[in-house]
């Protein structure tokens, strides 16, 4: 009960686009290098589209960070020194490191990481999922006690295929849990039995099934409102797969089944479930359904997501203050290194800002016990070795005076 052992449900690792070449099967190098000349075009074509206040704050940040966390994307050795300064003992790494481009470190092969969908070309997106996981296998290999890889196994498209994916990337090292698509159309949606096969590996292999925000559906028009209309209704689609796993009974057949949805807030939760446990237990507007939704489950939606269910967010204010309604014993912490929106390189003053007041036992939880707990293949003891070196006290989180709100100084007056 010394420092806190933090783990932080949410990172982010990658190389330089190119690099990923050596890691394609062979057969696919001739697609990547047109893909990697596509890349190009298009990362010229958003710079010549980026207004003043975001230059404004990509120069403060670089200005902050010196590059943006591009290097400690991919180099071993720099990426632990980062974590230490920010007094993370364990990670756990989705891919796309910089999606905005502000360290230049760019998406996954053939695009196939958070923005991965139903529409993506088959034999690409295995293809791209593989080079990435061989690439992760290695960064994780560097402290493997601290790196808990993620693999990215694009299901939808081939369960087989799929499941072998995870159990090799598995062996190879990459064991925190798998990412999965949050587009699934026009394939079969996660209710779907025809799945069974990938939960029955995650859990007898100890892997978290994870979703993480990105994607969106590619249906909205290049105009007026465009990022402001997928900021708003983002956070539906990397939910989504919660309540279809939660009514298509995946976590009663496979109790021991962890599921964690990432980066996605955690401020829809309370009405969701809400509202399932309502349609659970009848009331008026149900009633025309019979008893089907008993039928459906025979516990209450809430009973699942209290079991099997996480959510991976760093917490905004209000959704601390609800964190008993989210529930303290789902929520698991990240600092979404390196992305800038994230709280490093600043997350110990983070910490004291948004968790001075908390106590310290939901402390622990929230930044992690819970992660412990849904990925279920980090050695507590090692991570506890690693976090009476480099961690934050209670004391200092707590006893220490608030400090002043970092985005102030760096995106500039009138940021709130």
């Amino acid at each position: 009960m010394g420092n806190y052992v933090i783990v932080s449900s949410d990172c982010h690792a990658g190389p330089p686009a190119d690099r990923y070449r050596e890691y394609m099967d062979p057969q696919y190098r001739d697609r990547y290098d047109e893909f990697l000349a596509g890349l190009a075009a298009m990362t010229d074509e958003r710079a010549a589209h980026v207004n003043n206040a975001q230059q404004m704050f990509r120069e403060k940040f670089l200005a902050k960070t010196g590059d943006g966390g591009n290097q400690a994307s991919w180099d071993p050795d720099l990426r632990e020194r980062e974590l230490d300064h920010d007094g993370i003992a364990g990670e756990v790494i989705f891919p796309d490191a910089d999606v905005l481009g502000i360290g230049g470190v760019t998406s996954t092969p053939f695009g196939t990481g958070l923005g991965a969908s139903g529409l993506d070309d088959p034999d690409l997106a295995m293809a791209g999922a593989r080079a990435h996981n061989r690439w992760l296998a290695d960064l994780c290999a560097a402290s493997p006690d601290r790196r808990g890889g993620v693999a990215t196994v694009p299901i939808i498209h081939d369960v087989a295929a799929g499941v072998a994916e995870i159990e090799r990337a598995h062996d190879s090292g990459v064991w925190a849990g798998i990412m999965i698509p949050t587009q699934w159309s026009p394939h079969p949606s996660y209710n779907d039995p025809v799945y069974d096969p990938v939960w029955a590996t995650c859990q007898e292999r100890g892997l978290a099934v994870t979703v993480h925000s990105g994607g969106s559906p590619r249906d909205i028009v290049v105009g007026p409102g465009t990022l402001p209309i997928y900021s708003t209704e983002a956070w539906f689609f990397a939910a989504r797969p919660l309540w279809s796993l939660i009514w298509g009974g995946v976590f009663e057949r496979f109790p021991d089944l962890t599921f964690s949805v990432t980066e996605d807030g955690a401020w829809w939760v309370p009405g969701l479930l809400a509202r399932m446990d309502e349609q659970w237990e009848g009331f008026h507007a149900t009633l025309k359904f019979g008893t089907i939704f008993r039928e459906t489950l025979p516990e209450k939606p809430s009973s699942y997501y209290e079991r099997n269910c996480f959510v991976a967010t760093g917490m905004n204010d209000h959704e601390l203050a609800r964190r008993d309604e989210i529930g303290v014993d789902q929520i698991a912490w990240g600092n979404d290194f390196p992305h800038p929106e994230g709280t490093w390189p600043h997350t110990r003053d983070w910490l004291r800002i948004k968790f001075h007041d908390i106590a310290e036992d939901e402390t622990r939880k929230m930044l992690g016990l819970n992660a412990l707990r849904c990925f279920k293949n980090f050695d507590a003891a090692k991570l506890d070795a690693v976090a009476q070196r480099i961690g934050p006290s209670p004391a200092e989180i707590h006893d220490q005076p608030v400090p002043p709100n970092p985005d102030l100084a760096l995106a500039g007056e009138g940021t709130h």
